[in-house]
């Protein structure tokens, strides 16, 4: 016989929880009715999340928020810091909470996140936690079967959108609201794409379908949480969303728009989350504008990894020079280009890449060497002495505008090639 109140009270809890279980694996629920069935059998505040800590369900009260926020569990987007909570407890000002994996035939699924403002969690409750656990991975198991259906539907039919054979325009927002989504509006197209160096930066790149869909769902949960009406699909490489905007706001509106999904998807970066690129194309006005959109955001995303590196986001209003660069196939014409341009100032060596910084610091003062000194921090006579060197390689730039074309073009090569 059991005679530890507290023991006892842990079983009634855990008995009360199981009964609660059972009928909602019968009756079809959600992952939200067993946050809210934990929470209330064990007293305790419940959130399920992603493997990253973006929160799918809860329920948690604003006193539960503000804890988890002072402990430092919280960041700015809202994302839950699971990575730093111990799955034997971490101190939460009085309280505690606990991490349990949801995982299910060896899949890391999601994370169930436990709370306690007032005292610690029942070892006996951590029991039943376990078992919420498991009905949480047959739920979550049966509802992204329906989502992997659902999602290659939508991404079929915004494909099709995207190459022009969806049909007239009436028939694509007729159909588009059939997903929930409204593509007769304005909006920019964002594609999206994780960065090999973080693949590879996580030991992900042997699981690359598995974090593409986890990437792919973050998109969906931020577009969703911003306008349920967005729509957001992922391809084979990339995901790709429609991001409302309003055309009489401005550039700088658009701008922040998808600044802050973007922002939203990158969190503070914690929770194993990978590095990914971003395009973003012009305002298409309409379904009929979505495909040249598309193309202008593809073309971004290529150009500004090439260019900028990873993490980089990249507007096609901004591309400039690189857009027409870009369009030359092959790398070699580039590299030849350069190098009859430059002369020895093409090369991969740390005194040419000096050199061709200067360069580019006097074309962008229009070659006023006392601006461009100060710029390098450099006294006026080195930058004299360095401007005489450059003509003697390149001929005379400092005149010739013809020639400081040729250079300038020839620097923006080098970069797309690099």
């Amino acid at each position: 016989m059991i005679s530890d109140p507290e023991a006892v009270a842990a079983l009634e809890r855990a008995d009360a929880l199981h009964t609660a279980l059972t009928h909602i694996v019968l009756e079809g629920g959600d992952l939200a009715a067993i946050a809210e069935a934990v929470g209330d059998a064990l007293g305790c505040g419940v959130a399920f999340t992603s493997t990253d800590g973006r929160e799918r369900a809860a329920h948690l009260d604003e006193g539960d928020r503000d804890a988890l926020a002072a402990a430092g569990l919280l960041d700015p987007t809202g994302r839950l810091r699971v990575e730093r909570i111990d799955p034997d407890g971490t101190a939460v000002g009085g309280g505690q909470a606990l991490v349990r994996r949801v995982v299910a035939a060896g899949v890391d699924l999601a994370r169930l996140v436990a709370l306690r403002t007032d005292g610690t969690i029942h070892e006996s409750d951590v029991h039943a936690l376990e078992r919420a656990a498991i009905v949480a991975a047959l739920l979550v198991t049966r509802v992204e079967a329906i989502t992997a259906v659902e999602n290659k539907y939508q991404g079929d039919f915004l494909r099709d959108v995207f190459l022009g054979r969806a049909g007239e325009e009436d028939y694509v927002a007729e159909h588009a609201q059939a997903f929930g989504w409204h593509l007769d509006r304005p909006a920019v197209v964002v594609v999206a794409v994780l960065d090999p160096e973080g693949l590879a930066a996580q030991g992900a790149s042997d699981d690359r379908r598995a974090w593409h869909d986890r990437f792919a769902q973050a998109w969906r949960q931020v577009a969703t949480s911003a306008d349920p009406t967005i729509a957001s699909v992922a391809f084979s490489r990339e995901v790709v969303t429609l991001v409302p905007v309003d055309p009489e706001a401005g550039p700088a509106a658009w701008h922040a728009a998808v600044d802050r999904m973007i922002e939203g998807v990158r969190g503070d970066r914690g929770g194993g989350r990978i590095a990914f690129s971003a395009g973003v194309s012009r305002v298409a006005r309409d379904s009929s504008e979505l495909p040249e959109a598309f193309r202008q955001a593809q073309r971004s995303v290529e150009i500004g990894r090439r260019v900028h590196g990873g993490g980089s986001v990249t507007r096609f209003d901004q591309l400039g020079l690189h857009r027409l660069l870009a369009l030359v196939p092959d790398g070699a014409e580039l590299s030849a280009f350069a190098a009859d341009v430059l002369g020895p100032l093409a090369e991969r060596t740390p005194e040419a890449g000096d050199l061709r910084e200067t360069l580019q610091v006097l074309l962008d003062t229009n070659f006023n060497v006392a601006e461009a000194a100060r710029a390098q921090f450099f006294h006026y006579n080195t930058m004299r002495y360095r401007v005489g060197k450059l003509q003697r390689i390149l001929g005379p730039v400092a005149t010739d505008p013809h020639l400081r074309l040729d250079v300038a073009v020839a620097l923006r090569a080098l970069e797309i090639v690099e």
